[in-house]
């Protein structure tokens, strides 16, 4: 018995029982036919589409190689942490309308065709795929009465074209709530509803999170209702406005807390918002004439409350929604035989519509003589989109037979020049992603430009995901094993784009001296990256001045031109007769954000005296120059000291000696009685790899092994584990990526807090793991058996609606961390300082 089954069994058993209805016997299991296409794929690609469009702190083993970290200030407008979510569409912004709706469809198919999802081994990738949303929403339900539902500006979003990992660099990412002065119904009550799903589907893998979806779900719901008004959801006009108003969302909320938690409350309050639903013009029925869709929950809802009550009101609304979608009942078909609603998201709407008859085709209720056309029509809705079709193509990117290549999507287009056609290829898969879909004759073209028929968007492959599972159930199929890692190894490999080189040319040249121009360049896709730290090297051959009797100390380099700050230094000996010049970009950022941003100019004449020979023609690095800009092999660029693309010259270079600079402006602060921090000016050596710290209790103490702490990757510190009131002296080197360590710094001290009470700041009580806590006040815990297993992901710390998690003296509120990737402090304990406001405040160990 699936989930839904035995959630609903006792009240549709009492509906049985109570009424005169002739309720047919469910349709029994039909003997399965061969598969017109592998159901398990699809399915599987469907979910993974949803992994693409994530952003926030991705986790270490995310498998979309070209995805990274990305918009991880959002919120910071506001002193939030709104990370995390999804992008809607093709597009970077977070809008929480369609966000919210996308999660509960896709609880919704989870919910009804549970088992099919557990038998294709997609179970815990749709749980992913739901939580993803859930624990961003959790983060923007900063209060009961608070609710952030939008993060971006669509107009600002709308107008650059570029991958996600940058548009931090390129605009500012505002965030928008909703209040109880300034409300929004709508996305309350869509998120409410979103979340008691959730409160459903994990209450067995994870009651806590589960009990934790409830609340907020509860709380959404009561703001919701109280505020009974959408004044305040301004933001997405234009790109997601409320038409159908806030009712559509707060009945279908009001029904899954009564699936949820059997409060006839909830019932009541749902039955009281359906009849605020609006008419279907003058018909004085409710609308039918549309769809589940993102703005419209009205149709899950009444799907619900007919199982819920067996009431025919209910019943005869579901069933002349589903007769307007049947051939001959009002909806366009087109010659193929899609059931066309819009131009906007045609097939989106097909597998919507299909998704509510595959559910009321496998309900106990409504009328048996219609179920079998209901569950053909979807099933030919699904068959369409996954080729049965006049192109006999796939509508879902990267599955079957002649799909999709162009998406209207930045990130997945790979552009480094704000421009939708350059490059002309996409240069990433979008796997799974639906497209908008062929109009009402069928005709399609896949142009990236035409953002109606190649639009993307997470609320499209919504309900897609839960009839992929229906169809899985009845048909088969098998997901891909080597998916998607071996798919991505070879798109890689196939992309044409360098994405880090020297764009050079000879600007100038005589008998003794060469010019160069370099365009240093970052069109980076794999993925898309901001770097400040980028150089190349210009290698050349002294062997002609050598033999004249010449050196080295005779060469002059001059810089000509500069489009950002640079350094210019060398010549330094490589090998033999080989020398080169470094030009460092350090300070100054390049990426792919536009033609000027992902390409950044230097003009540099390396030349000797008059007399002295010079002959560019055995350099390295002048091998295919020309006075036309072009691709270069031989100028090699670097980011941080380290080879991004072309290629050094052979032989061995001399190694690293030189150390890097002495760190400075070592400072160091009592944080609490066992703690002290550190802070010091940046190193700007361009191969450094660190610092170390070293501490004493004796002043003017030699740093060695003895007294070293930790190596650290930035300029600050927090010391912990440390006796109360005693005076600590430190000492900082840095560290390069040759392993040279500078002279220390000066020393700095400081004395920690005095101790006292029965549980002052700073002292720690021992906890016990696993471990959860929910609540408002502000703790000090520790303990020593976290795993330091790097390759154990199954052990985690997570936290949500608190106001701060320090862990060893860094920050890790509201955000999943595994257990490895935290530090022990030197005694080998984990000090842990948490602090909440509210009584959902929330930190798990486990």
């Amino acid at each position: 018995m699936s989930r839904r089954r035995s959630i609903l069994a006792f009240a549709i058993a009492m509906v049985l029982v109570l009424s005169s209805l002739c309720v047919p016997v469910a349709v029994g299991n039909k003997a399965k036919a061969a598969p017109s296409f592998n159901y398990g794929e699809a399915l599987q690609k469907s979910i993974y589409f949803y992994m693409q469009q994530r952003t926030g702190d991705l986790p270490d083993n995310n498998p979309v190689i070209w995805r990274a970290d990305s918009c991880l200030k959002d919120g910071a407008d506001v002193g939030k942490d709104l990370s995390g979510g999804y992008l809607d569409a093709g597009d970077n912004v977070k809008f929480g309308l369609p966000m919210a709706s996308t999660a509960a469809t896709l609880g919704w198919g989870l919910y009804e065709y549970e088992d099919a999802f557990a038998s294709s081994g997609q179970l815990d990738e749709a749980l992913e795929a739901i939580r993803w949303a859930t624990d961003y929403f959790i983060k923007c339900h900063t209060a009961p009465n608070e609710f952030y539902y939008q993060v971006g500006s669509g107009s600002s979003d709308h107008a650059w074209w570029g991958p996600v990992e940058i548009v931090e660099d390129v605009m500012q990412r505002p965030s928008y709530k909703i209040t109880t002065s300034s409300p929004g119904s709508c996305v309350a009550g869509a998120t409410s509803a979103a979340l008691a799903i959730a409160s459903i589907v994990f209450e067995d893998s994870d009651p806590s999170y589960a009990s934790t979806c409830l609340t907020h779900a509860k709380q959404l719901f009561d703001f919701g209702w109280a505020t009974q008004s959408d004044a305040g959801y301004t933001a997405a006009n234009g790109f997601y406005d409320s038409w159908s108003g806030f009712w559509d969302e707060l009945s279908a909320a009001a029904a899954w807390l009564y699936i949820k938690t059997g409060d006839e409350t909830y019932l009541t309050k749902a039955e009281t918002a359906a009849n605020n639903w609006g008419d279907e013009g003058q018909t004085g029925y409710w609308g039918y004439k549309w769809t589940h869709s993102w703005d419209d929950m009205h149709y899950m809802a009444q799907m619900l409350l007919a199982e819920i009550t067996g009431k025919q009101i209910y019943i005869d609304s579901v069933e002349r929604n589903l007769d307007f979608w049947m051939p001959g009942g009002g909806i366009t078909y087109t010659p193929g035989g899609l059931a066309w609603l819009d131009q906007w998201g045609s097939l989106r709407y097909a597998a919507n519509a299909s998704l509510l008859a595959f559910i009321w085709s496998d309900s106990p209720i409504g009328t048996a003589s219609k179920k079998a056309g209901y569950r053909q029509f979807a099933e030919k809705q699904i068959n369409y989109i996954l080729g049965s079709n006049p192109r006999n193509g796939s509508y879902i990117i990267g599955f079957g037979n002649n799909s999709p290549k162009n998406p209207h999507h930045r990130t997945a287009h790979g552009s480094w020049a704000n421009s939708l056609s350059e490059p002309p290829e996409t240069r990433h898969t979008l796997y799974g992603a639906l497209v908008g879909g062929p109009n009402a004759s069928d005709s399609w073209t896949d142009s990236r430009g035409d953002y109606v028929s190649n639009e993307v968007a997470c609320d499209y492959n919504a309900a897609l995901v839960g009839c992929l599972a229906k169809m899985y159930s009845s048909y088969g199929g098998a997901p891909l094993s080597d998916f998607p890692q071996a798919y991505l190894t070879q798109d890689k490999a196939q992309d044409k784009y360098a994405e880090y080189y020297a764009n050079a040319r000879v600007t100038s040249e005589q008998t003794n001296f060469t010019e160069i121009s370099v365009d240093l360049t970052n069109h980076s896709a794999w993925p898309a990256r901001s770097l400040d730290r980028m150089s190349y090297k210009y290698f050349f051959d002294i062997t002609e001045i050598v033999n004249a009797g010449h050196s080295a100390s005779e060469i002059t380099v001059a810089k000509n031109y500069s489009e950002v700050p640079v350094t210019v230094s060398g010549p330094t000996k490589w090998s033999g007769n080989i020398y080169y010049i470094t030009v460092d970009y350090s300070g100054s950022k390049i990426f792919p954000g536009g033609q000027s941003e992902s390409a950044r100019e230097t003009q540099v004449r390396i030349g000797v005296p008059t007399g002295v020979p010079w002959d560019p023609s055995n350099d390295w690095s002048h091998k295919g120059l020309t006075n036309t800009a072009s691709k270069s092999d031989y100028i090699p660029v670097y980011n941080a000291g380290v080879l991004l693309g072309g290629q050094e010259p052979g032989g061995t270079p001399p190694s690293d000696t030189t150390p890097p600079a002495v760190p400075t402006g070592l400072t160091a602060t009592a944080v609490s009685s066992n703690s002290i921090s550190l802070d010091w000016a940046d190193n700007t050596d361009s191969d450094l790899a660190g610092y170390k710290v070293y501490r004493s209790t004796v002043s003017g103490f030699t740093p060695g092994s003895a007294n070293f702490v930790k190596q650290v990757t930035t300029s600050a510190y927090t010391d912990t584990g440390l006796t109360a009131d005693t005076t600590y002296y430190y000492k900082v080197t840095a560290v390069d990526t040759s392993g040279n360590e500078s002279q220390p710094s000066a020393q700095a001290s400081a004395k920690t807090q005095q101790g006292g009470g029965t549980t002052p700041p700073g002292e720690y009580t021992e906890i016990s793991l696993p471990f959860t806590h929910d609540g408002a006040g502000e703790y000090y815990w520790k303990t020593n058996k976290l795993s330091t297993d790097p390759n154990d992901w199954s052990h985690y710390i997570n936290s949500w609606n608190l106001d701060l998690l320090e862990i060893n003296g860094k920050d890790y509120t509201n955000v999943w961390v595994a257990q490895h990737q935290i530090a022990p402090s030197s005694d080998g304990y984990w000090y842990i300082h948490c602090k909440g406001s509210f009584s959902y405040s929330h930190v798990e160990i486990k």
